[in-house]
């Protein structure tokens, strides 16, 4: 049986929720918005991205998704 790191786990949470910030503001998310959902794990990041895609507004995304 292995011992799990909590700081290991925490620092990959940490990165896969600055990725996904990334993504969300070149999308065209303003810095609170991607921050937002970014760290809501149950938002499916490629939905959130095609929203913008396909014409919808940030408030609308953000309706929609949260």
């Amino acid at each position: 049986m292995s011992i799990v790191d909590v700081t290991d786990t925490n620092f990959e949470l940490e990165r896969v929720e600055l990725w996904r910030l990334d993504v969300l503001e070149r999308a065209g998310y303003d810095a609170e918005s991607a921050a937002v959902l970014a760290t809501s794990p149950e938002v499916d990041l490629h939905g959130a991205v095609s929203l913008l895609e396909r014409g919808c507004t940030v408030d609308l995304a953000l309706q929609i998704l949260l």
